[in-house]
């Protein structure tokens, strides 16, 4: 004896297939851009320096890259001294420091491109890259902060640091409170710069 389907049954049946093999297609399409977002690169990034001029990061290119959002008016303004002596300390083996103000936090960098390159100038004799300033988080977050934050967190307050190896990969993160001339960051970085 053949047992009677009803017809309603056979097209939820059908109906629930084609919205399976839509949630699939639309996973696999969601797994394959992640996949091609990871593959992407700080390299393929680029910014304005304070003078409004585009620098390309793949400048920086086999180096490795210590990035820092900086501020004029913060507690931890002093850490620009420690940045400009571990580049002056590492520059020659392939280490380049580069700085991103932003107003992000507490609203401590103010100023115009010129007034902050003036503040870095004069008071620090900073002389590593500057950009202009940037959005670490949130609506109108910079493609840099961006690509830095994905894995690794976004900043919580000025002078987050993020370690980019010669590959353009972030290869480690670390918060406001440490200092350049601490230890576990220079460990991170003669850990980045001993990878090919």
């Amino acid at each position: 004896m053949r047992s009677f389907r009803h017809p309603a049954s056979a097209m939820r049946t059908s109906l629930l297939c084609t919205v399976a093999t839509v949630v699939s297609l639309s996973t696999a399409a969601t797994a394959a851009d992640k996949t091609e977002k990871k593959a992407m690169s700080f390299h393929q990034l680029s910014a304005n320096r304070l003078d409004g001029k585009p620098d390309k990061l793949s400048d920086f290119q086999g180096k490795v890259a210590l990035v820092v959002n900086t501020a004029s008016e913060c507690g931890y303004t002093p850490q620009y001294k420690g940045l400009q002596s571990l580049y002056d300390s590492y520059k020659d083996k392939g280490v380049v420091v580069l700085g991103f103000p932003s107003n992000d936090f507490g609203g401590q960098e103010p100023g115009t491109s010129e007034q902050i390159a003036k503040f870095c100038e004069l008071r620090f004799k900073v002389s590593f890259p500057m950009f202009e300033k940037v959005k670490t988080k949130g609506e109108g977050q910079s493609p840099v902060y961006a690509f830095l934050a994905r894995d690794h967190g976004e900043p919580k307050w000025n002078f987050h640091k993020y370690v980019v190896g010669k590959d353009g990969q972030v290869k480690a993160a670390f918060p406001s409170s440490v200092t350049p001339d601490s230890p576990e960051l220079k460990a991170a970085i003669d850990k980045a710069l001993a990878e090919k």
